[in-house]
């Protein structure tokens, strides 16, 4: 089965794969633990506006999409400033990246097999180009995650406090927003935007789930995300499923295992 290992298209598909789970992960820990856990889906409809912007005016989609993205996903923060609920400020992104995508699609010609490939996940046929994007972007998040960990931490259990003690949290809401936009469309291309929610939020409630800190459920996240995504793939290249499908039933089946343990060692204790 190692064999496959000398396939270069498996060699980006994992490579990709890991550094997508990885800054997923650790990003959806922070939206999770603000109840913003749909976030993800919202800027995914987006993404998908930028997309079809990238295919109708004959640009590199990714990078529309992650500028379009990104606006995205400044509007949301800014609707959520303006007291606007997280649920209606996300349907509302949600349903207007949609309308975008659909309507420049319709124009282009309709759907094309690329463009099904960024709705439904294509990681196996992630290119060299691909490849050098999701790493650019993922060590960028990753960076910055790094630089402002403590901030955010702060501003994401106790934003006013952080407010009291001087740290620009509305700036860092800006930023955190825009981080989890780059992600989210960096995970396109393992997940599809249609899936892209069950990568940033699984991992995050699987690891919770442990109750071992915050750091300790960023690595554990990070560590279960991996492994669904290694295996995942490998498993659809042996069965000729879909990687994205067979990823998130992984991601799926490692919660339903952790929440059963849970519930069952809850009830011994009592």
């Amino acid at each position: 089965m190692l064999e496959i290992l000398e396939y270069s298209f498996m060699q980006r598909a994992l490579i990709s794969g890991i550094c997508i789970s990885g800054i997923c992960s650790a990003v959806g820990c922070f939206l999770v633990m603000r109840r913003f856990a749909l976030f993800g889906d919202g800027i995914a409809h987006v993404a998908f506006g930028g997309v079809a912007v990238g295919f109708f005016v004959g640009i590199y989609p990714l990078w529309t999409a992650f500028i379009v993205s990104a606006l995205g996903s400044l509007g949301l923060q800014k609707m959520q400033n303006s007291k606007i609920s997280g649920d209606i400020a996300i349907a509302i992104v949600l349903v207007t990246g949609l309308s975008v995508g659909v309507i420049l699609t319709s124009m282009s010609g309709g759907f094309s097999i690329d463009l099904f490939s960024f709705l439904f996940g294509s990681i196996i046929l992630v290119s060299t180009n691909d490849m050098i994007t999701i790493l650019i972007a993922s060590a960028t998040v990753a960076t910055i995650i790094l630089l402002f960990y403590r901030k955010l931490l702060f501003i994401t259990f106790s934003p006013d406090l952080a407010r009291v003690s001087g740290i620009r949290v509305t700036l860092l809401n800006y930023m955190l927003a825009v981080v989890a936009a780059v992600t989210v469309v960096t995970a396109m291309r393992l997940t599809g935007i249609l899936l892209i929610t069950a990568l940033i939020v699984i991992p995050t409630l699987s690891a919770a789930k442990l109750n071992r800190g915050f750091k300790a459920t960023i690595a554990i996240s990070i560590i279960i995300s991996s492994t669904a995504v290694v295996s995942g793939i490998f498993v659809s290249y042996v069965t000729d499923w879909a990687p994205a499908g067979t990823v998130v039933i992984l991601l799926v089946s490692v919660f339903v295992i952790i929440h059963l343990v849970y519930m069952t060692l809850e009830r011994l204790s009592r």
